[in-house]
C-alpha cells in the first residue's frame, strides 16, 4: 500500500503544478495582447525615425560633420553589448536564445582583438552573463517591466549609453533582443545603436524604386541631427524592449501551454499506474484469503 500512497501524492502533486501551469498560461495571454498592441504601434515610429536619421546623415554626407553618435569615433576597437532579456523565467528558450547569441558575440569579436562591454538589461541576462564575463559588465538595469514600462524607462537607458560614449567607454553599441513575430516564434536580432547605422532597404517586387524625395531643412542639419541622434537612441532602446517584453509574454504562454498539456499526459500515465498497481494489489489479497481457506 505504500507504492498506493506514493503514486497518490504524485498524482495531486502534478494536479497542483497543472494548476499553477494553467493560470501562468491565462496570465501571460492576456498580458501579451497589450504587449503586442504596443510593439505594434511602435514599429512604425521606429522606423520612421530611423528613416528620417538616414535622409539628414545623407545630406550632410562627406561634410564631416554631426554629432559623434552618428558618424562614430573612426574606430571600432571597443564594442558594448546592450542584451536584452526578462526578470524572470519559465518562458522556453527566450532568454536561452539571447544569451547564447550573446557569447557567440563576444567570442566572435574577441577573436577579432576587439574589447567587449555588456550592459544587462533583465535579471537573466545577468545572471547567466555574470559567470563567465563578469569583469565586461559595465551597467545593469532590471525590473523593467515593475510598475508598468514606459518611455521615460528607455530614455534614461540611453543617456546613460550616452554618457558612456562621451567618456570613451566604448566606440560602436549594439543591442541584441528578440523580435516579436508570432505567439509562436520569436527572432533574436542585432540593431546597432551607436553610431548610427542606416536600415537595410526593403525587398521590392523587381518594379522601379521610387525617386527619392528632395528636402529643404530648416534649421540646418546639424541642428535637427542635435536633437534627432539622441531621440533616435531611446526610440530604438524604447522599440526593442517592446519586441523583448511581447516577444516574452508569446514564449511563456508558449510554455506554460505545453507544460499544462504535459502535466495532463503525466497525471493520465500516473493514474493508470495507480489503478494497475490498486489491482495487482487487490489481486493478491484475494489469492492469499482463498490459499488460506483451502489450508483450512
Amino acid at each position: 500500500m505504500s507504492g498506493l500512497k506514493t503514486l497518490r501524492i504524485r498524482i495531486n502533486s502534478v494536479k497542483s503544478t497543472q494548476k499553477i501551469t494553467k493560470a501562468m498560461k491565462m496570465v501571460a495571454a492576456s498580458k501579451l495582447r497589450k504587449a503586442e498592441e504596443r510593439a505594434e504601434a511602435a514599429r512604425p515610429y521606429a522606423e520612421r525615425m530611423d528613416a528620417m536619421l538616414k535622409e539628414v546623415a545623407n545630406s550632410m554626407a562627406g561634410r564631416g560633420e554631426g554629432p559623434k553618435t552618428l558618424v562614430g569615433t573612426g574606430s571600432d576597437k571597443t564594442h558594448l553589448l546592450v542584451v536584452t532579456t526578462s526578470d524572470r523565467g519559465l518562458c522556453g528558450a527566450f532568454n536561452a536564445g539571447i544569451v547564447r547569441a550573446t557569447k557567440g558575440r563576444i567570442g566572435a569579436l574577441q577573436e577579432d582583438g576587439k574589447t567587449v562591454k555588456l550592459f544587462c538589461l533583465g535579471r537573466k541576462s545577468l545572471d547567466a552573463l555574470r559567470r563567465d564575463h563578469e569583469d565586461l559588465i559595465i551597467d545593469r538595469e532590471t525590473e523593467l517591466d515593475k510598475g508598468g514600462f514606459g518611455f521615460p524607462k528607455a530614455l534614461d537607458i540611453a543617456q546613460r549609453i550616452t554618457n558612456f560614449f562621451e567618456e570613451g567607454a566604448f566606440d560602436v553599441c549594439s543591442i541584441l533582443y528578440n523580435h516579436f513575430k508570432s505567439v509562436i516564434s520569436q527572432e533574436v536580432r542585432v540593431h546597432q545603436l551607436v553610431p548610427f547605422a542606416a536600415p537595410s532597404e526593403p525587398e521590392t517586387d523587381g518594379s522601379k524604386p521610387a525617386a527619392e524625395a528632395i528636402y529643404e531643412f530648416e534649421p540646418d542639419e546639424a541642428e535637427i541631427l542635435d536633437e534627432l541622434v539622441p531621440r533616435n537612441l531611446a526610440v530604438q532602446i524604447y522599440h526593442s524592449l517592446l519586441e523583448s517584453l511581447a516577444s516574452e509574454q508569446a514564449a511563456r504562454m508558449t510554455a506554460m501551454d505545453n507544460a499544462t498539456r504535459n502535466a495532463g499526459e503525466m497525471i493520465d500515465d500516473l493514474t493508470l499506474l495507480y489503478n494497475r498497481t490498486r489491482q495487482a494489489a487487490i489481486t493478491k489479497e484475494l489469492i492469499e484469503i482463498v490459499s488460506g481457506a483451502e489450508a483450512l
